[in-house]
């Protein structure tokens, strides 16, 4: 048997503040969780890892090699870096790891510090991900963001000396009051550092959340949906000039740059999902864990780890190509038709004749070589695209 490459996500839930947008399992004021909370991550880690905690079938493979490691949250950078440290420490210990993986970090400026990133370089963290939405002051402000745009710069220049060589910097559009001359002057303000990577994401106002509630009550108001498609082709045709490879729907990067742990996860590789909320993807089963702090601490202190788990999905082949067709077509390049071939031993384009016929005959999607890709229009409706194969 051949070695499989799976990638690690761990979830770090803890906040400063919550963001007015944000709908992600994250909690701010519970600091003192903080230490209780790792010390069950690591142990999480060494169960999965050592081969003693199954899935909903037949846990991790004895060959499994872990080539991409990303810790998002909530915001890790809030957090002691020591916890962050101890946490690549169980994973190198417990794990086999390719040469020079992939290992990501998320990082808020506003709660980040030069001995932060001096211990995340050290412990072999080699990817940054800068939260910056915006430079200017009073869309962060709207945002319920913590940061400034000064406390960006920092942050950036301080990585570069640190040592990090691979940069992703979070942008987005279709803010409330954000207008393209907006986009544009933060696009000016990006060049000026040249990131190996950009992720440019159009808000989504997802119910529940405070920015919700100020939409609905007239406090703040949204670009037309024709103003933010302007802001999202303005951004890809500017950083295309700019030498960036738009390599999937929201995410541009220098060559030879892009997110391996992204890429991925649209290819459906194998991750295994670590702490709260966090989602795993195992032998065709996706399960992830409960979404409260508190429930997890307590299921590992009384030995019913097992009920941290919450089964979601188990995939047939039929389910397995149709996600593969999904996730294939968020990427620019499309679904490579060998590919999906060598795969599945089906052709997507007998398989699916019927629903591609349809989309190309409204322009959203086309055939390219070897590739099934999105057109632009089919870029600015994707959602009517990826609903042909759900």
């Amino acid at each position: 048997m051949k070695n499989k490459n799976v990638g690690i996500y761990v979830h770090i839930p803890f906040c400063k503040q919550k963001c007015k947008y944000c709908d992600f399992k994250s909690y701010a004021g519970k600091e003192a969780l903080v230490q209780e909370y790792i010390k069950w991550v690591k142990h999480e880690l060494k169960e999965v890892g050592d081969g003693n905690k199954l899935d909903y079938e037949a846990g991790l493979d004895d060959l499994v090699v872990v080539d991409t490691i990303y810790i998002g949250g909530g915001t890790p950078s809030f957090i002691d870096s020591k916890y962050i440290v101890e946490i690549i420490d169980t994973i190198r210990k417990h794990y086999t790891i390719v040469n020079n993986p992939e290992i990501t970090i998320e990082i808020n400026p506003g709660t980040i510090t030069e001995k932060k990133l001096n211990d995340y370089f050290n412990c072999g963290i080699n990817r940054i991900s800068i939260g910056l939405q915006s430079n200017h002051e009073k869309l962060l402000k709207e945002l319920g963001r913590i940061h400034s745009y000064k406390e960006f710069e920092d942050a950036y220049l301080t990585a570069r000396k640190v040592g990090f060589k691979n940069i992703n910097v979070d942008l987005m559009i279709g803010l409330p009051n954000q207008t393209l001359d907006d986009v544009n002057e933060t696009i000016d303000e990006i060049e000026k550092y040249n990131p190996e990577h950009i992720s440019v994401y159009s808000l989504i106002v997802e119910d529940e959340t405070a920015l919700c509630r100020e939409i609905e009550k007239g406090i703040l108001t949204l670009p037309s949906d024709e103003d933010e498609r302007k802001m999202y082709w303005t951004v890809k045709n500017r950083l295309q000039e700019d030498g960036y490879i738009h390599y999937e729907i929201s995410n541009f990067a220098k060559p030879s740059f892009e997110s391996k742990h992204n890429i991925n996860c649209w290819k459906q590789q194998e991750y295994i999902g670590i702490g709260v909320a966090a989602h795993s993807y195992t032998n065709g089963v996706r399960f992830s864990n409960v979404d409260q702090i508190e429930e997890y601490i307590k299921n590992f202190e009384i030995e019913k780890e097992e009920d941290n788990l919450i089964f979601h999905e188990k995939q047939n082949k039929n389910s397995m190509m149709k996600e593969y067709m999904m996730l294939g077509l968020r990427k620019i390049e499309g679904v490579q038709i060998q590919a999906f071939k060598s795969k599945f031993g089906e052709n997507p384009i007998f398989l699916y004749r019927k629903e591609l016929e349809k989309l190309a005959n409204e322009e959203l999607i086309e055939v390219d070589g070897d590739y099934i890709k999105l057109t632009n229009k089919g870029i600015d409706l994707a959602n009517l695209v990826w609903e042909e194969f759900v």
